[in-house]
């Protein structure tokens, strides 16, 4: 009899953790978020088994009437080690550990608190609990921690873990509902200090962290985050600014400069890889160095398309090994998907048209919706004779259709930048070696279901003979033979100028980067771990912090490699703030995106209760089936907790949460924003937040190398105007075409750095998680949220299938256009590598 009354008082569990440390050093900011990973095995000065300590919480009996929290039991020890699991540089142990617990009196435990007495950290993946039942057969209960434990110097108080089962807060048991608000008041901080590497807080700052070209001149880059200058709000570090000398040489910073929670940054494997690769590309710390001495003994010109070519076929030799080896190293990258089946498909108007709708910016192309839009804004009262496009201009290559019939048809399209470059051309054009336009593109759709370029209007402030500024265009129009040839692709190369800067910037770091940032910092600081609607979005902010404290440090800071080698240079985060003023939240879904550039309509009979003004559109047919499975699955998951839209009123975490992300998270924009009211409110904030997180990102990411890996596809940066008549570029473009365009786009030292960034961002680690997958099994006690996401998870393999039957449809010609290169990038599942597939959780590179 004694020995059942005793087992009763014990509950085994199984502790799994990592005794490890990873200290990240991040060199200097020349190469792309360089990162060196110091790999420091831990050796404890104590035994880990007498030095780290459980005590456990309960979630039905209180300690006393009046604090109501939950009873704490004693503190207790890991024992026997029972087993080692090694992975890439990681050893994952698992401890038996035994609590003395009565249950008749302790009731079910619901948290636990962990005291590290030990001067390393260790990280805690989970604890189990076997748990006996009413009719003493064991269940578990699951605490999934994934978080490191730091010396208990380090915090206010022990950390605590709750068990995975989901409570809102007014459905928390009331012995957890203390601890529950105590731990979101920790991760909250009060916003004062400077933030430790150990820290778990998570507040809001602007962006005065990108540094200045000069300590006197401030105004060249100014903070992000004002009303002069409106932006998401980042996570807050406490550390100043960072300042660059008067001649753009780098301010050596200390590594922990850049804070992120502890919890947010990269695993180990991750930092590996990522420090691996950062060192074989010239992206990396060594790039500048051995880049100068390079181009000490060449030109910074390209020697013809096959000197471009060389970077892919057998390499350019450097002249000192990177590696310390001999005989000297190469320049030698992955040659990019665009120029694996033809080294020229490239050139084609087909291509350069379908790459609007599948290649790697397929966002912003919009319906033509009246021939009022063919003029340009015009507020000068300069006289002198001004061109645009005109009518007649569409209808040479229209084939006998008028502009009015295509604008009724819904066959006109637009690619238009004309008015996000020019409010800075002048200032851009200032700058040594750039000469810029802001493009406008028309195109119109075949009958083939292809896009047919019909001109190119190309603009750029000037200064008329009667002083006043006015917008100088030149139209030009698509030519097959002659100079008129050369003059084309001369102008099809300054419009992909406008879309490679456009998409680094908006569509890539503006417009999931910096906007997700602040609702991952609300998410954590206002909704609980035990909240549902955490556990649905956590996943999805996976690695942000991190690669957007990164990205602050060496692309988009002061001098950094968007400054250096993108065309809007020391102006690119100033032109960012000015897109963001019109940001709104609610057209980020696919549905209102494709709506509002008129690509869609709504029809209850068409597919996903959308029509399309483009039947083969890539990236919107693949989206809308990814878009709908995502939001199947929110809908059933929150429905399994907000039985009505009272519920969702008086859930004052979510409430907090939300208010919190639009006043604070993105407080300078004053556009509506979607209200909290009901459950489907939640459902399309969620479904938003998720897409933009996941497949949106995904899309404008992991193409970048496929198709601008060949810089002469996809230019960063351009050089020299449209040749006219009479002058001697316009003599070169007539005898030597290649020579003119190589030295019109971006030139050798920068394309190096671009490439080598692009193969960088475009290359998935293989610790991913895609959509569809968790890290861990046991991120939810809930079996029905369970099920359903299992259900997620089979819709997705089905989308999978969808895509790759679509590819191989060979009457669906934008799928693959001249180049044979299929849209796989909204493909769900990846392997590691460059792949140009997978949709990350998050965005995590």
């Amino acid at each position: 009899m004694s020995s059942i009354v005793e087992r009763k008082k014990l509950i085994k569990g199984k502790v799994v953790l990592v005794q490890k440390s990873v200290a990240q050093t991040i060199n200097t900011p020349q190469g792309l978020l360089t990162v060196g990973a110091k790999i420091v095995n831990n050796i404890p000065t104590l035994d880990i088994t007498k030095s780290v300590s459980f005590k456990l919480i309960s979630s039905t009996e209180s300690e006393n009437p009046t604090t109501l929290a939950g009873k704490v039991g004693k503190d207790t020890y890991l024992e026997n080690n029972v087993s080692v699991v090694r992975t890439v540089q990681e050893i994952k142990e698992e401890f038996d550990i035994y609590f003395e617990w009565d249950r008749n009196e302790m009731g079910s435990p619901g948290a636990f608190y962990v005291t590290n007495q030990m001067d390393e950290e260790f990280f805690l993946v989970s604890l189990t609990l076997e748990y006996p039942s009413q009719h003493d057969n064991h269940t578990n209960i699951y605490f999934d921690c994934n978080s490191w434990v730091h010396n208990r110097s380090c915090y206010k108080t022990d950390r605590i873990f709750f068990a995975n089962v989901p409570y809102l807060p007014g459905t928390t048991p009331v012995q957890l509902q203390t601890y529950r608000e105590a731990e979101l008041s920790n991760l909250r901080g009060d916003g004062t200090g400077l933030r430790q590497k150990w820290d778990r807080i998570y507040d809001y700052d602007v962006y005065n962290d990108l540094g200045f070209l000069a300590s006197d001149a401030p105004t060249d880059h100014p903070v992000l985050g004002g009303l002069n200058y409106p932006y998401p709000r980042r996570v807050r570090t406490g550390r100043q600014l960072i300042q660059n000398n008067k001649n753009g040489e780098y301010y050596e910073v200390p590594a922990d400069t850049y804070y992120v929670p502890r919890d947010e940054n990269f695993s180990d494997q991750k930092i590996l890889e990522f420090a691996q690769l950062s060192k074989t590309a010239l992206g990396g710390s060594l790039g500048p160095l051995v880049l100068s001495m390079y181009l000490n003994t060449t030109s910074n010109e390209f020697n013809g398309i096959e000197e471009v070519l060389k970077m892919y076929e057998g390499g350019v030799n450097l002249p000192i090994s990177i590696t310390g080896n001999t005989p000297p190293s190469a320049l030698n990258f992955p040659t990019p998907d665009v120029i694996k089946e033809s080294k020229f498909a490239w050139m084609t108007d087909e291509e350069f048209a379908r790459e609007m709708i599948a290649g790697v910016n397929p966002n912003v192309i919009r319906l033509l919706k009246n021939k009022e839009e063919l003029v340009l804004p015009w507020t000068s009262t300069c006289k002198c004779e001004r061109i645009t496009v005109t009518e007649e201009d569409l209808e040479i290559n229209m084939d006998g259709i008028k502009v009015d019939e295509a604008i009724k048809n819904r066959k006109l399209f637009v690619l238009d930048y004309y008015e996000t470059f020019m409010a800075y051309l002048a200032k851009i054009n200032d700058l040594p070696s750039i000469k810029a336009y802001a493009t406008r593109t028309f195109l119109i759709l075949k009958e083939d279901g292809t896009l047919k370029p019909l001109a190119i209007e190309l603009s750029k402030p000037y200064i008329c003979p009667c002083g006043l500024q006015f917008v100088e265009t030149t139209v030009v129009l698509p030519a097959d033979k002659g100079v008129e040839s050369t003059i084309w692709q001369l102008a099809k190369a300054h419009v992909n100028v406008n879309d490679t800067g456009y998409h680094e910037l908006i569509s890539h770091w503006l417009h999931t980067h910096a906007v997700t940032e602040p609702f991952a910092i609300s998410t954590h600081r206002n909704l609980s771990v035990l909240h549902p609607i955490y556990k649905l979005l956590y996943p999805h902010f996976r690695d942000t912090f991190n690669i957007n404290s990164l990205a602050r440090k060496s692309l988009i800071s002061a001098g950094g490699i968007i400054e250096q080698t993108f065309l809007p240079g020391p102006y690119s985060m100033e032109m960012t703030a000015a897109v963001y003023k019109n940001w709104v939240f609610a057209d980020q879904g696919l549905p209102k995106d494709l709506i509002k550039r008129g690509l869609a309509v709504k029809d209850v009979s068409a597919a996903h209760g959308l029509r399309l003004a483009i039947e083969d559109y890539p990236y919107a047919v693949d989206g809308l089936e990814i878009w709908n499975a995502i939001k199947l699955w929110v809908q059933d998951y929150v429905d399994l907790y907000y039985s009505d839209d009272g519920a969702v009123e008086d859930d004052w975490e979510l409430q907090t949460w939300w208010t919190e992300a639009v006043e604070k998270g993105h407080g300078d924009l004053r556009a509506p924003w979607p209200q909290l009211h009901s459950s489907q409110d939640l459902v399309e904030i969620c479904t938003t937040i998720i897409w933009v997180a996941s497949a949106l990102h995904a899309a404008v990411n992991f193409g970048q190398y496929s198709y601008g890996g060949y810089i002469v596809n996809r230019p960063t940066q351009s050089r020299r105007w449209i040749p006219k008549a009479g002058t001697e570029e316009y003599e070169e473009a007539k005898n030597n075409p290649q020579e003119a365009f190589l030295k019109t786009i971006t030139a050798k030292y920068e394309t190096i750095i671009d490439i080598s960034v692009m193969e960088l961002l475009s290359t998935h680690s293989s610790d991913e998680v895609y959509l569809g997958q968790r890290d861990s099994l046991i991120w939810t006690a809930d079996k029905e949220a369970n099920a359903l996401f299992k259900r997620f998870t089979d819709d997705l393999a089905r989308i999978e299938k969808d895509i790759s039957d679509r590819n191989n449809n060979k009457e669906l010609k934008n799928r693959t256009g001249p180049v044979q290169l299929p849209y796989t990038v909204l493909l769900p599942t990846s392997e590691p590598g460059l792949t140009f597939r997978g949709i990350p959780n998050s965005i995590s590179i």
